[in-house]
């Protein structure tokens, strides 16, 4: 499943993102890219719902995609509720942390105390962020990377939407899944 990023014109923008994955995945691994509810005025209890479905409705192995906001939500879902459903792979591509510079300081933009240990146990968890991009830091990667024990960091380039091509993620996710 791929959640996508947040903001005006999102969906648009990262549908491409989308539409690369499915495509470089290839067959056998069906992509759901489940609308976000009021994605100009993005906000985590809104969309807490619509993840959750996403979640429950897919078929193992389980793999979780977030761009940009939607990977902060994703990681915020996973570390805060119970997830009944195994989770193989978490990727997160170009998400904002909380705190992460005063950018990224309002009121109730976090994560739960510890929430790296809290993410499903099994499940790989691996960061991209490309050093070209001009809208989250690059240095939020690493800052979920700290917190995150076990997550594997990788480097692109392409901006925020990664050049629209996903095809390290879906390598990525190939060689985990199989």
């Amino acid at each position: 499943m791929f959640i996508q990023g947040g903001g005006a014109g999102a969906r648009d923008a990262d549908a491409k993102l989308a539409d690369s994955l499915a495509r470089d995945l290839g067959d056998g691994f069906p992509v759901d890219f489940p609308a976000m509810p009021d994605e100009d005025n993005p906000d985590y209890e809104g969309w807490r719902p619509a993840i959750a479905d996403a979640i429950t409705r897919a078929t193992a192995p389980v793999v979780v995609v977030g761009h940009s906001l939607g990977g902060y939500f994703v990681i915020r879902y996973l570390s805060s509720e119970p997830i009944e459903v195994p989770i193989a792979a978490l990727c997160i591509i170009a998400a904002p942390f909380p705190s992460g510079d005063p950018a990224w300081v309002f009121e109730g933009f976090e994560l739960p105390e510890r929430f790296g240990e809290r993410l499903p146990a099994d499940a790989a968890v691996l960061l991209y962020a490309s050093e070209d991009d001009d809208t989250i830091p690059f240095a939020h990667r690493d800052l979920y990377a700290g917190a995150i024990p076990g997550a594997v960091t990788r480097t692109t380039s392409g901006g925020h939407q990664l050049g629209n091509d996903l095809r390290i993620v879906a390598n990525d996710i190939r060689r985990i899944v199989g």
